[in-house]
């Protein structure tokens, strides 16, 4: 289950022209821009919407560093216990985010990921195909977390993407089922690595655990 890229290079170079192809038209064969955007400087996102009581949120330590991001089970129910369940299994562990597009999104969770054919990555999933879940409540603004899917809508697996950049034409055609809390910087860091062929880094950005808590 992948987001869907055109094999276009030169579509790469145009980072809103890119992106649209990247989720909407097959395999991820794009090239990483070449002008990169200024460093963001916030670690976090704004917690002003939070409501009291805690939150069941998944904790994703790589080798990099973490990233923590709140589950929204009032949007999408189905893909946040796929996710649950994934992660409880210990699934995530080991795989890498193995397509990084700077300025524009960061995608993982590829079983095929932990093995040592590069080839595949991005072609594997889960046991359950997921249902779409679309929501108008949120939008695929900077550090939200979506599914990544092939193009039928309800492929949905176990990949996800974290968007890096406000990238709100996958609204409507992509379920959102998270919200990063802390670890933005390591998603920036993590888009400026070296990359090779489809976006793969060439050093393996490895979720070393993915794990979920309550806080």
């Amino acid at each position: 289950m992948i987001v869907p890229s055109s094999s276009a290079r030169a579509a790469a170079r145009t980072c809103t022209a890119f992106a649209a192809a990247a989720l909407l038209s097959g395999l991820a064969f794009g090239q990483t821009p070449t002008a990169p955007p200024e460093p963001k400087k916030e670690t976090s996102m704004p917690t002003g919407e939070k409501s009291g009581g805690k939150k069941d949120v998944a904790v994703i330590k790589t080798n990099l560093g973490s990233i923590v991001f709140e589950l929204l089970p009032d949007v999408a129910p189905k893909m946040v216990e796929n996710f649950k369940d994934l992660s409880k299994s210990g699934f995530y562990n080991g795989t890498t985010f193995h397509r990084v597009i700077n300025g524009f999104m960061i995608q993982g969770g590829d079983p095929l990921s932990k093995d040592d054919d590069t080839g595949n990555d991005g072609t594997g999933s889960g046991p359950h195909k997921m249902p779409a879940e679309f929501t108008t409540k949120y939008s695929h603004t900077r550090g939200m977390v979506s599914t990544a899917r092939s193009n039928d809508p309800n492929s949905g697996s176990c990949q996800f993407f974290i968007v890096q950049k406000d990238s709100k034409f996958l609204d409507n055609k992509y379920t959102i089922f998270g919200r990063v809390l802390e670890g933005l910087d390591v998603v920036d860091k993590i888009s400026l690595v070296p990359k090779g062929q489809n976006d793969r880094p060439v050093k393996n950005v490895v979720m070393e655990s993915v794990s979920v808590e309550s806080r």
